[in-house]
């Protein structure tokens, strides 16, 4: 399969466990709390058989924030894989306040090159690769960035992890560019909003895992802004030993 026929199968992919997450949205459902102490309902689980079953055609393997914990000495000489997030904002999906997603990535030699995000609830598909970064919403397509007029600073936060360090961020903006709004927004949706042009930048002080940020890392990049490890001030690269991200901003 090329990169073309990949991203069409990412993007049905998607789209099939977000009709899945809708399915279990509508109802009454069990939280049950994971190792870490985050939570997991069947939504993840059947989001990601679905995802699972549908990539497994591309023969190239799969990392998912709820399929089998891969060793990285196995993982280590993939060049190519998956990377998903059945159901990304999951805690917002407990609240059902329709602010999470479905994240699918390939990863070439650790540099996202493909991203899908689906957002159920909207019915919106974020999606890019080297052709570039699009939304999709009511079978109207644009490239992002969209671009607008506004004249306002634009910052966005994490709507279920906020931390002193973000706040100190959000006040540098503020000696830097005068008023600034900030807003909150659960899930992937954050790094969609800079990729789309509705906000500058989105600085991330606590922990996220590579499955919460490779598909959008896909989607900012290829609209022409950037995901910066704050570790190492260079793009994040995936696939590591460690599959906790170090803090990062897009702008």
């Amino acid at each position: 399969m090329n990169n073309n026929e990949l991203l069409e199968l990412a993007k049905k992919a998607a789209l099939l466990a977000g009709q899945e997450i809708l399915k279990i949205y509508d109802q009454d459902f069990t939280v049950t709390l994971k190792d870490d102490l985050s939570p997991l309902t069947i939504a993840d689980q059947n989001a990601n058989t679905i995802i699972e079953k549908i990539l497994t055609k591309s023969s190239i393997p799969i990392l998912s924030e709820e399929g089998r914990k891969i060793p990285f000495k196995e993982r280590k000489s993939w060049s190519r894989l998956w990377i998903v997030d059945p159901l990304d904002g999951t805690k917002e999906f407990v609240k059902r306040n329709g602010e999470f997603t479905v994240n699918i990535a390939l990863i070439e030699n650790g540099i996202p090159v493909i991203g899908v995000i689906y957002v159920p609830v909207t019915k919106v598909l974020y999606f890019s690769s080297k052709e570039g970064a699009f939304k999709k919403y009511n079978n109207v397509t644009q490239k992002l960035p969209i671009i607008s007029n506004r004249e306002n600073f634009i910052a966005v936060g994490s709507r279920s992890h906020k931390s002193s360090e973000t706040k100190a961020y959000f006040d540098s903006l503020v000696q830097k560019y005068g008023d600034i709004e900030v807003i909150s927004m659960g899930s992937s949706l954050k790094i969609c909003l800079v990729a789309e042009g509705k906000a500058d930048v989105y600085p991330r002080f606590a922990p996220t895992m590579e499955w919460d940020t490779a598909a959008g890392h896909a989607i900012v990049n290829f609209s022409g802004k950037k995901l910066i490890d704050y570790t190492t001030q260079k793009e994040m690269i995936y696939n590591r030993e460690n599959l906790l991200n170090n803090w990062f901003i897009v702008s």
